[in-house]
Formats: structure tokens, sequence, C-alpha cells
């Protein structure tokens, strides 16, 4: 779980594009980022079993 503090300092505009930081929409993670979905791989692997992500499905072979 991100701090306040961090939360709060991605928000802000960022001198430099490449200083811009990624985080969770839900936890606020910067690790494990999936642009597609806005969400961090933990949050995403939630959500896709819950049935929340449309089209996505658990795949097995």
């Amino acid at each position: 779980m991100a701090t306040k503090a961090h939360i709060a300092k991605a928000k802000r505009p960022v001198k430099f594009s490449t200083r811009q930081v990624n985080r969770c929409s839900r936890c606020g993670r910067n690790k494990g980022y999936m642009r597609d979905f806005g969400l961090c791989r933990i949050c995403m692997r939630e959500m896709a079993h819950k049935g929340y992500l449309p089209g996505v499905t658990k795949s097995s072979w």
C-alpha cells in the first residue's frame, strides 16, 4: 500500500516527462502496473477473478 505522501507526489505535475509515475488507481502501487487497466497486477487479478473486468478470462491449457 502506497503512503499518502507518495500518492500526492505522483499526482503533482512533473518537471520532466520521464519522472511521471504510473500508480494503480485502486491501491496506489507503482510496480506491476498495467496500462490497459490502470491497475497493478494484484488488483487486476482480483478483479478479473470476481468478474469486474469484462472480456478478461483466466487462461487454461
